[in-house]
């Protein structure tokens, strides 16, 4: 969504909290840590004025024209975000990451899941879509 891989999982988290829906698993990190504050940080917004752009919007389109037309962040940056988070977990040479993976997998019950191999398959796994 306008080039950004984590902006629709995002959205999803900002209107369910709105709709006081989004699960307690995902309420300590929402907007001020983890990949949402590190998407919002790399875009250069605060968290106040992005849930308001997506409360003030109906369609994930209109969203992604906002972010177009007021993200100014280059392509690289960007692409190196999306890199960042799409193999956040996965850099066999982090090991203290490994293990907070090896971790959290077991901690689910996917201890034996090899194809979980970063912490976006983690979400994915555990949310069903894996």
């Amino acid at each position: 969504m306008a080039g950004w891989t984590y902006l629709p999982r995002l959205l999803d988290k900002i209107r369910l909290a709105e709709a006081g829906k989004l699960h307690a698993d995902y309420q300590p990190n929402y907007l001020y840590k983890g990949f949402d504050a590190k998407w919002l940080e790399t875009a250069g917004l605060n968290a106040e004025e992005f849930v308001a752009v997506v409360k003030g919007s109906i369609t994930d389109g209109e969203i992604a024209d906002w972010v177009r037309e007021n993200v100014e962040v280059d392509a690289s940056t960007r692409d190196l975000f999306n890199d960042a988070v799409g193999n956040y977990g996965a850099d066999e040479s982090n090991t203290e990451l490994r293990e907070r993976l090896a971790q959290r997998k077991a901690e689910a019950g996917m201890a034996d899941r090899d194809d979980v191999r970063c912490f976006v398959d983690f979400i994915d796994a555990d949310e069903g879509r894996l």
